[in-house]
């Protein structure tokens, strides 16, 4: 029983109701304005659903009154952007108006019945109410009341569910718009993707600095030494404190244009940082930095972070050779650096996996892995355009 009735508990039924009922106005004001012709205001029914901005009212009404509360109504708020989104509302609102007076008949005649039905069994004559305008008066017809509102109840519900389902169709999101809203999605997607690596590239080097240069201190016993690691690894913490905080600001604003993340023009620190860390860092860089284009520049720079950080955190404080090239169209860097101890094959780690996406994102190549002579190599060719 109360999931039969439960209907009638819930704020929708009424507002759906509502919503089935307001078309029903205009044809109403118009039978005071013109009795003999109730039909005339079908006749703009077309025209009003060729224009755009009609789309955005009754999709706005529709979520509001149809589905109120609902996250995810499937109902679209855009203008119509194509003939086929125009045709569509027009046919919506035919639909409508259609309903609506299927509502307005059912909403005034059953309750009427119904109390017809109780006026004839309590003797009198009904008042040119239909079905009953020849009904004699017998007490039997009081067993007749609750049917006219069984079927006013479920005409209600029913309609409404009806409304509903059909709005979803003629008012739902045309193919352009799902298009547009999936490649939003994936647009948040690969920033989530990105914002992942710029903490991973950018947290995980300053704690690969910071505990390589803590353990060479503590393992060097020379105060001076001790002191240039600590101004490293205050140094560096401060970059990833930079870069954490340029992050949560692109978190905290979507808009906020990515011009501000460091590119390849801005290498040295990396070189310096690893070179305050022990290693021997041998940097040659030829070509002009600066007219590689943003994008390339920004996602070059974080690979050749990742490269240096692989290399202290895996191989320690070894001799690297850094090669940055800008020629015939082509960004190439080259990262070479001993092996202290055997790792893992090629392609292993996320860090790897990084670079091979960075690269791949851009149409460009990476390699990583041994080289014939033994040493660590990471290779990666981005094209400029």
């Amino acid at each position: 029983m109360a999931t039969v009735l439960g209907p009638l508990l819930r704020g929708r039924t009424y507002t759906r109701l509502l919503h089935l009922w307001v078309p029903a106005l205009p044809f109403s004001v118009w039978v005071f304005i013109h009795p003999p012709t109730p039909w005339m205001p079908a006749l703009v029914l077309v025209p009003l659903g060729l224009i755009p901005a009609v789309r955005t009212g009754e999709g706005v009404q529709a979520r509001l009154m149809l589905m109120p509360g609902d996250p995810e109504p499937g109902i679209s708020e855009e203008p119509s952007g194509t003939w086929q989104d125009r045709l569509r509302t027009a046919l919506w609102l035919a639909v409508r108006v259609a309903l609506a007076g299927v509502t307005t008949v059912a909403t005034v005649w059953l309750p009427l019945l119904a109390y017809s039905a109780g006026e004839v069994a309590a003797g009198g004559v009904p008042g040119g109410v239909p079905v009953l305008e020849d009904a004699r008066p017998h007490w039997a017809y009081a067993l007749l009341v609750p049917l006219p509102l069984i079927a006013l109840y479920a005409t209600v519900v029913g309609l409404g569910e009806l409304v509903t389902a059909v709005a979803r169709r003629l008012l739902g999101p045309s193919p352009a718009e799902r298009l547009a809203a999936m490649e939003a999605r994936t647009e948040q997607l690969l920033e989530r993707t990105r914002i992942a690596r710029e903490l991973h590239d950018s947290i995980g080097h300053a704690l690969t600095v910071a505990v390589v240069q803590a353990g060479a201190a503590r393992a060097a016993g020379d105060p001076a030494f001790t002191d240039r690691a600590l101004g490293a690894i205050e140094e560096t913490g401060r970059a990833a404190l930079e870069d954490l905080e340029r992050v949560l600001g692109v978190l905290r604003e979507s808009g906020k244009p990515v011009s501000s993340r460091p590119t390849l023009v801005d290498a040295d620190r990396l070189l310096d940082s690893a070179r305050a860390s022990g290693a021997k860092v041998d940097a040659e860089v030829t070509g002009p930095l600066d007219t590689v284009p943003g994008p390339v520049s920004r996602e070059g720079y974080r690979i050749l972070q990742e490269s240096l950080t692989n290399a202290l955190r895996h191989a320690g404080a070894v001799p690297v050779r850094v090669r940055i090239r800008v020629a015939d169209g082509t960004l190439l860097l080259e990262i070479h650096n001993s092996l202290a101890r055997e790792v893992p094959g090629p392609g292993r780690g996320s860090g790897l996996r990084g670079i091979r996406e960075r690269a791949a994102l851009l149409g460009g190549r990476a390699h990583t892995g041994p080289d014939d002579e033994g040493d660590w190599r990471v290779r990666v060719e981005l094209p400029l355009r």
